[in-house]
């Protein structure tokens, strides 16, 4: 895999940036922030901050520059060489080099970190966020419960983690609210992005009976697809790729992070807090896609039922169960 890296800043600003003292005050200068992924922005996780941060930089807010495809052993490396060319604020996923990012933070207690993270905070400097999305992940569930003729639903997730399990359990709730009879086949690739590994995982299940298939990772939809079975997409709508297959999905929106933490930095207000809860409905982090081109497909019980769980969600009526165990078939 290659790695694209954009590095600005002179030396005096990451002098600035490296010294010890409160965040200060930028309101009237354009922020410098940089994000770190370990696979490519077009990853369905990552490309969701990618997105926000780059929106930012075309509204004019924020200078944007950022490294793809950074191997965990290299991780640290870069967070350390962004820091030092004066980047204010740094994005990024680190739950596999979880104890020398937060070594990083702690060395540059002036640049504001947002890291998606399976832990909690770290003062003064380290923010967490995580895409707590369960709650259209449950509704997503509802409309393939729905759709399944079979009774079968195939889910092929990336690996069994709290944040892919949340998920998955959410949506399993959901296609059992609404189909009782539903059985589930569960898979983890153990890989973040491997498409074609993923299309033969879904192909196994397909062959076992599944006729709706969830789309945890890149290349379940294309299984579907070549199959002509339904699938559920996940963190983004790739129903216009698949207008006959993607039934719906459930998106994640980190743009309320990312303007929070911008806004605090810019305020000199910073401080170390768990960003998740930004991602729920409530406060815009999360919704479930139009059904689009299955809009007339879609039973208009099963509809009326996804409508009126929707809303009580939102109302604050029904709460979508937060279950991090790793999902089992039921087949």
């Amino acid at each position: 895999m290659t790695r694209r890296a954009v590095l600005c800043g002179a030396a005096a600003v990451a002098f600035a940036a490296a010294a010890g003292g409160s965040l200060p005050v930028l309101a009237q200068s354009k922020l410098k922030v940089a994000g770190i992924y370990t696979v490519p922005i077009e990853q369905q996780w990552v490309s969701r901050i990618h997105v926000a941060l780059k929106a930012a930089a075309d509204r004019g807010d924020i200078e944007y520059v950022w490294a793809e495809s950074v191997a965990n052993t290299d991780y640290e490396r870069v967070m350390r060489q962004y820091a030092e060319a004066g980047q204010q604020l740094v994005f990024g996923e680190v739950f596999g080099v979880e104890r020398a990012a937060r070594a990083v933070a702690k060395d540059y207690p002036k640049t504001a970190f947002v890291m998606g993270s399976s832990f909690k905070p770290q003062e003064p400097n380290f923010s967490v966020f995580d895409n707590y999305i369960q709650e259209p992940a449950y509704l997503s569930g509802m409309v393939a419960g729905g759709m399944t003729k079979s009774n079968v639903i195939g889910m092929v997730g990336g690996y069994p983690i709290p944040e892919v399990n949340r998920l998955m359990n959410a949506f399993m709730e959901g296609a059992k609210e609404v189909n009782p009879q539903v059985k589930f086949s569960v898979s983890f690739i153990g890989s973040w992005f491997d498409p074609p590994k993923a299309k033969e995982a879904a192909f196994a299940m397909i062959d076992r009976g599944a006729d709706v298939m969830y789309a945890e990772r890149f290349g379940v939809s294309d299984a579907a697809k070549e199959r002509k079975v339904l699938a559920i997409g996940n963190v983004i709508d790739t129903q216009p790729q698949y207008p006959d297959t993607v039934v719906a999905s459930a998106l994640w929106h980190m743009e309320p992070s990312v303007e929070r933490a911008i806004a605090a930095v810019k305020a000199g207000s910073y401080k170390a807090e768990d960003y998740g809860p930004y991602s729920m409905m409530a406060h815009k982090g999360s919704s479930l896609a139009p059904l689009g081109t299955f809009e007339s497909k879609v039973p208009d019980a099963v509809k009326a039922k996804v409508t009126e769980r929707e809303q009580q969600i939102r109302d604050g009526k029904f709460t979508v169960k937060v279950n991090d165990a790793e999902p089992k078939s039921t087949m």
